[in-house]
C-alpha cells in the first residue's frame, strides 16, 4: 500500500482525559521514518492500567498531547530496509510496552537480552526518542516502531487476544518463568484482575504444583478456579487467612498497587527462602515493611517490568502451544472513551481490546 497514509489517534490532552474525554486528532510529533522501522496498521489494542495512569499524569508528568496503548496487533505495511527479523509488508505483528533502547554493544542491559531495563528506553507512548520527536501509542490507526520491538504474532493466537499478551501477558509470564515457576512449586498471584488473570493461567500452564489466586472478595472465585487456580483465598472475606495460609507459597507475584494492601499479611505466606515478586505500580508508594518478615525466613523480596522482545516472543509461542485464552471484552476504537471508563470502574472481565474495526 502507498505511504500517503496520516498518523491519528485518541489524544489526552489533559488529566481529564482519562475520565473518558480523549479527542481523535493527529499526531503533533511523531517519529520520522528510518530504515530500521516498520509501520503498524493496527487492527488491535489492549488497554492497560498504565494507560490511565498516563492519561491522569498519575506517575509524574504527562507530555501532553498523548496517545495511549502500548498492546498493539496490526499489519505491517511499510518496513525499512535494515529492518530484523525478517518482518515482511503484510505480516502479522504487535508491540510491547516498549518502543526503544539505545541497542549498543557495550550497554550490559541490551547486549545481554534485558532491553527492557536499558537507561535509555523510550516506551511505546508519552515518550520521547532522541531526536525530540515522541512516542504515540495504539489507540490509534498506524503506530511506528523501531523493528527489533516488533514480533510476529503466531498463527494460531486470535489478534484480540494477543494484543493484551503483550504488556499485561509477559509482565506475569517474566516474573514467573525467571522465578522457577515449574513443577514442584506452589505459586500465588495476588490481584487476579487484567494482569492477575494472565498469572493464574501462566502458572497452570507452567506446571506449577498449586497456584492460589489472591484478592479481597469472593466475587471473583468461581472465575479464578475455572482459569486454572487449585485454590483461593479472599482477604476480606476469609478470617485469619494469613495465618491459616502461613509458610505455604514458594513463589508469589502481587499485581495489586495500593498503598493500602496488607502487604505485611502477604509476606507471610511466603515458606522459608520464598520470593515475593512486585510488578503492580502504585501512584505514590507501596506499604510500610518491616525487616524482620524478610530476615527470619530469609525471604526475597523483588521487582519485574514487562519483559524483553525475546521473551515476549517465547510468551506468545508458549501461549499458542498451550491453547491459552486470555478473558477478554472487545469494544470498538470508536468507543474507546467508555472502554477506559469501564476499565477504571473494574467492569472489565478481564481485559478490553480495542477492535479498528475499519481495518479488519
Amino acid at each position: 500500500m502507498s505511504n500517503d497514509y496520516s498518523f491519528e489517534g485518541w489524544l489526552g490532552k489533559g488529566p481529564e482525559s482519562a475520565q473518558g474525554k480523549m479527542e481523535w486528532g493527529k499526531f503533533p510529533h511523531p517519529k520520522p521514518f528510518e530504515e530500521t522501522d516498520v509501520d503498524i496498521q493496527i487492527t488491535h489494542c489492549g488497554i492497560c492500567g498504565s494507560d490511565l495512569h498516563t492519561l491522569r499524569s498519575g506517575w509524574g508528568p504527562t507530555p501532553y498531547p498523548c496517545c495511549v496503548g502500548h498492546e498493539i496487533v496490526g499489519k505491517a505495511v511499510r518496513v525499512g530496509s535494515k529492518a530484523e527479523k525478517g518482518i515482511k509488508v503484510g505480516d502479522r505483528v504487535g508491540v510491547g510496552a516498549q518502543n526503544s533502547s539505545c541497542l549498543k554493544p557495550d550497554c550490559e542491559e541490551c547486549s545481554s537480552g534485558l532491553e527492557n531495563h536499558c537507561q535509555h528506553t523510550v516506551n511505546t507512548f508519552a515518550d520521547q526518542y532522541p531526536d525530540g520527536s515522541y512516542s504515540y501509542g495504539g489507540y490509534a490507526d498506524y503506530h511506528r516502531c523501531p523493528s527489533h520491538f516488533v514480533v510476529k504474532i503466531p498463527e494460531s493466537l486470535p489478534s484480540e487476544e494477543a494484543a493484551p499478551m503483550l504488556c499485561g501477558g509477559v509482565t506475569l509470564y517474566s516474573p514467573l518463568k525467571n522465578n522457577g515457576c515449574g513443577p514442584g512449586k506452589k505459586v500465588g498471584i495476588i490481584g487476579v484482575g487484567g494482569l492477575g488473570h494472565f498469572g493464574v493461567m501462566f502458572a497452570k500452564a507452567l506446571g506449577a504444583d498449586k497456584v492460589v489466586g489472591i484478592s479481597r472478595s469472593h466475587n471473583k472465585k468461581d472465575d479464578v478456579l475455572k482459569m486454572g487456580a487449585d485454590e483461593y483465598i479472599a482477604t476480606d472475606d476469609d478470617k485469619d487467612w494469613a495465618k491459616h495460609h502461613a509458610r505455604s507459597l514458594d513463589l508469589i507475584v502481587c499485581t495489586v498497587s495500593s498503598p493500602k494492601m496488607p502487604l505485611m499479611d502477604y509476606l507471610q505466606l511466603l515458606r522459608v527462602k520464598g520470593t515475593f515478586i512486585q510488578v503492580g505500580a502504585p501512584e505514590d508508594k507501596l506499604p510500610d515493611m518491616n525487616a524482620f518478615a524478610f530476615i527470619a525466613k530469609g525471604v526475597k523480596f523483588g521487582g519485574s517490568m514487562i519483559g524483553p522482545p525475546w521473551q515476549i516472543e517465547e510468551m506468545l509461542k508458549f501461549a499458542a502451544e498451550k491453547n491459552l485464552h486470555p478473558w477478554i471484552n472487545k469494544y470498538p476504537m470508536s468507543e474507546a472513551n467508555k472502554a477506559i471508563v469501564d476499565m477504571d470502574q473494574g467492569k472489565a472481565r478481564y481485559r478490553i481490546t480495542l477492535v479498528n474495526e475499519k481495518h479488519l
